[in-house]
């Protein structure tokens, strides 16, 4: 039997011209380290999907955007017809009532609109005011063929113009819409009459011409 020497190791035999450092196991390469190539491709693919992430966030923003508007516009729309129903059916209201206020603007002519009547024709105007019901129609405007009827026609020698002379009714509008135009009688100038400011105009230049042509002193 061979005896080992305490305190001694047995070392490989190390070929003669051999260095030691050949003797000893080289450390197998690390597990896992990808090579260059391989890092580069991936930053490339984590570019790339990273681009792709963009573009559906710039898609779903677009999408985002075009429905908020068009909510924006249903809602406008839906306000507006709202408001245009509610025009409608107060102007179809007050049409209705119209009958009954030219029955009080008569009473209030003849001197009938008193005691009780008269107090419960006053509400009904004052609510008709509140509702945005609007009279017009004037003696001695303009005649406007968009906001007047004419019923009655005659000619006067003191109008310059087709004019209103009497109100046989009131006309009524609700904001910019007429509901009813006013019935009237109108004038029209005498054909072939000059006018009052031309005549007034005649005689001031002949008198300016007597004048410039008046005795000179000697």
């Amino acid at each position: 039997m061979t005896e080992e020497t305490p305190g001694f190791e047995e070392k490989p035999d190390v070929p003669s011209g051999a260095t030691p450092d050949d003797a000893e196991p080289k450390a197998a390469p690390a597990q896992g380290a990808a090579p260059a190539g391989d890092a580069s491709a991936q930053v490339a693919g984590l570019t790339a999907q990273l681009d792709q992430v963009r573009t559906a966030l710039g898609e779903r923003t677009a999408d985002l955007q075009r429905l908020q508007a068009e909510y924006q516009n249903y809602r406008r729309r839906v306000e507006r017809d709202r408001i245009t129903v509610r025009e409608i059916a107060i102007a179809n209201l007050l049409t209705e009532l119209l009958p009954v206020l030219d029955d009080i603007g008569r009473a209030r002519e003849h001197g009938e609109l008193v005691g009780g009547f008269k107090s419960v024709a006053e509400s009904l105007e004052t609510v008709a005011a509140k509702m945005g019901l609007q009279q017009f129609g004037k003696e001695g405007e303009p005649f406007d063929p968009t906001i007047h009827e004419a019923l009655m026609h005659s000619y006067a020698p003191d109008v310059t113009e087709t004019t209103c002379v009497a109100i046989l009714q009131p006309g009524y509008r609700i904001g910019e819409r007429t509901i009813r135009p006013a019935r009237v009688a109108v004038a029209e100038p005498q054909p072939g009459a000059t006018p009052a400011k031309a005549e007034g105009s005649e005689e001031a230049s002949a008198a300016g011409d007597d004048k410039d042509n008046g005795p000179e002193e000697g």
